[in-house]
């Protein structure tokens, strides 16, 4: 079975309505150790949850009303790790950013796009 189908879209996007999300990378923000990133997109965690890498759950937020719209599946090539990182209220040229913010140097960091639905329904 795929990582697709391995989701539990319901469940996490309950998680986030119970949980709440906290901004710690608001638009335009440096990453707190490698300056030149910086970030397209609001970019924060889910919390009160864990990750692979002993952090909160990464999410992405964008400006839409969408919900839960899909996950990147990232390799970090520099911690040598792999996580789920949520896309959440976003429209569709904010997943093009998304996209393209991960998967900009494939040496560093690449991602593997899962959307919820079509992309060609958001």
């Amino acid at each position: 079975m795929d990582i697709l189908h391995r989701i539990d879209w319901v469940a996490w996007e309950n998680l986030i309505r119970t949980n709440g999300l906290t901004i710690d990378r608001p638009t335009g923000s440096s990453h707190p150790v490698h300056e030149n990133i910086v970030y397209p997109i609001d970019y924060g965690y889910i919390n009160e949850t864990m990750a692979s890498d002993g952090e909160e759950v990464d999410v992405f937020v964008g400006c839409s009303e969408t919900g839960l719209v899909g996950a990147i599946a990232t390799t970090d090539h520099r911690k040598g790790d792999r996580e789920i990182k949520f896309i959440h209220d976003c429209n569709q040229q904010e997943i093009y950013l998304i996209n393209g913010f991960i998967n900009f140097d494939r040496s560093l960091m690449e991602g593997v796009l899962i959307l919820r639905k079509p992309f060609s329904e958001l």
